[in-house]
């Protein structure tokens, strides 16, 4: 019957146990989802949404929590209905993976570390479909091109800890999409992918939706992913539903004020157009607020010349390195005092290798590198430890950079412990100010990071990075697992100490539209090599590279009527960065379009 959904919840109740008593997760949710349809569930950090899907996977019992009530009635492929609340874990095992498959948020957590890709892939397909290794390689490598993941004969044989982020959530993607299920949820499944992958992602999403009428259960905060797919839309708001509509409804005539102020909240592409400085975002609710514009200095901060970092290839019997991974080629730019440089660019471009090289978390080949006067390239180990009292970098994944096993009060603390910046009493208020700059409440403080929401997490990251009163912060993807009202109270936040402090960020991002709100200056990275750079104002309303042209069409619009179709993505394969040994790239050359508006003339390949 095409009716009849394929999944069906009502007044799901979702409890946890914790320390301090009980915590509902989501209070009384009711909603459906239909044969080829895509419901977004939208709402902040901790409203409930996750705990939705991990409930109807039942998987939300291995973390903890429990299902107290409500029914999660969903259509077998056999056409029998089962209530899943109350299924066996048994039968639940037949149904994960095969009947219903899901797309993790982090993707890193999602794989097995010492499994390759090709045996990862191939698991399920063997489990559920019966198929024997060669066949189950043969569609693990057609999923693998399917989302667009280069080299994917080679890929196969690698480990998770050996892709960018965004390649690793390709394969997530890949994985759930396997056994054709009937409902795929997918949980925030573009957030660590770059503009020109997630467009291509929702398409292909879209285009399987289309073709074999897989339901679609969509949790994200991004809102212009949500005007690009939804056909309803599900707001949450501290585990209950607030709001339920189409995606035009939604948009164009909210009705309650949780809604209208998420709305307010969303960076819009085309905002800044005309301004030649960023400015903080006015936010429903919020009084007093300083828009001021951030002007900067001229006085350089960070200088960096000719950087090229490269990762060696190793084969054969002895291990020997037969070739290089190019990742950072000829690449120079400059920070000025208070002002924020963006790198955008695809996945495995070179810009988190660029950040990490700065900082010498990653060894540059060759380059040099000038903080304020101080030449980094030439520092020991033990002037380089001192030298990063001055830059600081905020990762992309918080799960990854705090340590499971510490509270989050002794995290922030520890940089000013190991560098004697703070001690006793003063440490203690030091770091609750700092929770409280980026508006967490105290009771977090006795907390561990698996007791916090992804952008909870990613803002204890924030608070740690901004301990040591750094000059420079390395921002990778700081704002990428956050929602919308939590990112832009964040990137306020940046702002603010950027005008308060004369804080400098390299911001590295691929949300083009949180980039033209914050940026002074944007470099265009594509294969390690910067193809475009400029002041903001110049590269956004100006762009000359093909790629920065091509970046630009592909970014999604929080507008449901401005939808992009397959056919307006016109992305290249992207050629390998691997070369061999005795491989000489030519120097990068630039013309100056406009004053300080450089596009890159040589070898760029697109």
């Amino acid at each position: 019957m095409l009716d009849q959904p394929i999944v069906d919840i009502r007044n799901l109740r979702v409890e946890f146990q914790t320390k301090d008593g009980e915590v509902v997760g989501v209070e009384d949710m009711s909603f459906s989802i239909n044969p080829g349809e895509t419901v977004c569930i939208v709402g902040e950090s901790g409203s409930g949404k996750s705990v939705s899907s991990l409930s109807l996977m039942r998987l939300v019992e291995f973390g903890g929590g429990k299902i107290a009530g409500g029914r999660l009635i969903f259509d077998r492929t056999d056409g029998a209905e089962t209530d899943l609340a109350k299924t066996s874990q048994n039968l639940m095992r037949t149904i994960r993976g095969n009947e219903i498959g899901m797309i993790f948020q982090e993707p890193m957590t999602a794989l097995n570390p010492v499994f390759t890709v090709g045996r990862q892939l191939t698991e399920g397909l063997r489990v559920h479909r019966g198929m024997n290794r060669k066949q189950a390689e043969a569609r693990a490598l057609e999923l693998l091109r399917e989302v667009r993941i280069p080299e994917p004969e080679a890929r196969l044989k690698q480990y998770p800890h050996e892709l960018s982020g965004g390649m690793r959530q390709r394969v997530v993607i890949a994985m759930a999409m396997a056994c054709r299920p009937r409902l795929l949820i997918a949980d925030e499944p573009t957030t660590a992918l770059d503009v020109t992958i997630q467009a291509e992602i929702l398409a292909l999403m879209d285009r399987l939706k289309r073709e074999t009428g897989t339901a679609v259960m969509f949790i994200t905060h991004d809102m212009a992913v949500v005007a690009q797919m939804a056909d309803r839309v599900v707001v949450m708001y501290r585990g209950n539903k607030v709001e339920e509509g189409t995606v035009e409804e939604i948009f164009e005539n909210p009705q309650h004020d949780y809604t209208k102020a998420l709305l307010a909240a969303v960076p819009k592409l085309g905002e800044m157009t005309g301004k030649d400085l960023p400015e903080p975002m006015r936010l429903l609710g919020t009084e007093g607020q300083d828009l001021r514009p951030i002007p900067g200095t001229t006085e350089p901060l960070l200088k960096v010349r000719n950087l090229t970092t490269r990762f060696p290839v190793k084969g054969g019997f002895f291990r020997r390195t037969v070739a290089n991974v190019h990742a950072v080629e000829d690449v120079s730019f400059t920070i000025n005092k208070g002002r924020t440089l963006s790198l955008v660019g695809e996945s495995g471009c070179g810009k988190s290798t660029a950040g990490r090289s700065l900082l010498r978390l990653v060894e540059p080949l060759s380059g040099a590198i000038d903080l304020d006067g101080l030449d980094v390239m030439g520092l020991s180990h033990r002037n380089l430890r001192r030298a990063r009292l001055d830059m600081q970098m905020v990762f992309q994944d918080p799960f990854a950079s705090l340590n499971p096993q510490m509270q989050l009060a002794d995290q922030v603390a520890e940089p000013m412990w190991n560098f004697g910046t703070y001690r006793g009493a003063e440490l203690t208020r030091r770091v609750e100010m700092l929770f409280d700059r980026v508006e967490l409440p105290r009771t977090f403080l006795r907390r561990f990071p698996h007791e916090l929401s992804g952008g909870q997490r990613q803002r204890v990251a924030i608070a740690r990075a901004l301990a040591l009163n750094p000059k420079l912060i390395v921002a990778d993807e700081s704002v990428s697992a956050l929602d919308v009202s939590v990112q832009a109270q964040v990137l306020n936040l940046m702002m603010e100490l950027q005008a308060e402090l004369g804080l400098s960020y390299l911001f590295i991002s691929h949300d083009m539209a949180v980039v033209e709100r914050v940026s002074h200056d944007v470099g265009v990275m594509y294969l390690g090599r910067i193809v475009e750079l400029g002041p903001r104002r110049a590269v956004f309303e100006d762009p000359r590279h093909p790629y920065t042209q091509a970046l630009m069409k592909a970014v999604p619009i929080a507008d449901p009527r401005r939808r992009k179709s397959e056919k307006d993505l016109n992305f290249k394969p992207i050629p390998s960065p691997i070369h061999p040994l005795d491989y000489e790239p030519a120097p990068s050359e630039y013309d100056e379009v406009s004053k300080g508006h450089f596009v890159l003339t040589t070898v760029s390949g697109y």
